[in-house]
């Protein structure tokens, strides 16, 4: 028996066309699990992949100097394309509105919008490496949907917990200006702690177990505090992580919990249990 694969929260708020040409549309650009929209998947991958390689061949200058024109027309071929996608995406959905302000929807007008403005204003096709952020359309071919809520849900934890996150660096910066002083006494300019934001650089790099080796202490009591240090900067890592991981524990409690949208009536308020819309009857 197959296993239905996981609802996308953005197609349920997009709403899907009751019938007619829109519909058809909608079905292969928002759908991969039909035989169409696998093949309309597949080739804007195959599409996405090209034109981030004409980017990256474009900042080659000895590639650029003699292929230059055929990367130029290759790239405005790409722009092309994704604009008819895009304008595609708009207008088979009930709302496009909500799909013009979603991730993937400024995702894929940032991607065409840097060709359009070259032509006005010079220099700005250096931006079209935001193309290569259309490549998180593979989790969507992929039927790895899920994943596209989980990087959804670490952004959520992040903005949740910012404030323990601020409170936490700014201890951390204490300590890093308050240990880089105290090594810029014990070992002076002499041993290449020239001066106190040179020596603080010196505590970052040792706190965070990076160690360039440029500035290594020479004293005993400098070695003492670069030890204490190392110690202390592998537990300041469990910190953060610890803060983070329990703030995506509490994101996913509370959206098991969260109310669903009834895909052919838009109606919301079903319960996570709920298998046909209250209203219109509909499957959910």
């Amino acid at each position: 028996m197959n296993t239905p694969s996981p609802i996308d929260p953005l197609q349920q708020r997009l709403g899907k066309p009751a019938g007619g040409w829109r519909a058809q549309l909608y079905a292969i650009i928002f759908e991969s699990d039909t035989p169409k929209g696998r093949a309309f998947d597949l080739t804007l991958i195959g599409a996405i992949l090209l034109s981030v390689l004409v980017i990256v061949l474009t900042s080659v200058q000895s590639i650029a100097a003699e292929y230059g024109a055929w990367l130029h027309g290759s790239e405005w071929f790409f722009t092309v394309l994704f604009t008819i996608e895009y304008v595609g995406r708009c207008l088979c959905v009930r709302r496009p509105v909500v799909y013009a302000r979603s991730f993937f929807g400024i995702i894929d007008l940032m991607s065409i919008l840097p060709s359009y403005l070259s032509l006005f204003v010079p220099g700005a096709h250096v931006i079209m490496g935001v193309r290569i952020l259309r490549l998180l359309r593979i989790f969507r071919i992929l039927k790895l949907a899920l994943y596209i809520q989980e990087y959804s849900m670490l952004g959520d934890a992040l903005l949740a917990s910012r404030r323990k996150i601020f409170v936490f660096l700014s201890v951390v910066f204490l300590i890093v200006f308050l240990l880089g002083t105290v090594m810029y006494v014990v070992e002076g300019p002499e041993h290449g702690y020239t001066s106190i934001p040179t020596a603080v650089y010196w505590a970052i790099s040792t706190m965070t177990t990076v160690g360039f080796g440029d500035l290594v202490p020479k004293t005993d009591i400098g070695r003492a505090i670069a030890s204490f240090m190392m110690l202390l900067g592998w537990g300041i890592l469990a910190v953060p992580t610890g803060i983070i991981s329990s703030e995506i524990t509490h994101q996913r409690g509370q959206r098991a919990l969260l109310p669903r949208i009834c895909p052919s009536c838009l109606s919301p308020g079903h319960e996570p249990t709920a298998r046909y819309c209250k209203d219109c009857g509909a499957p959910l």
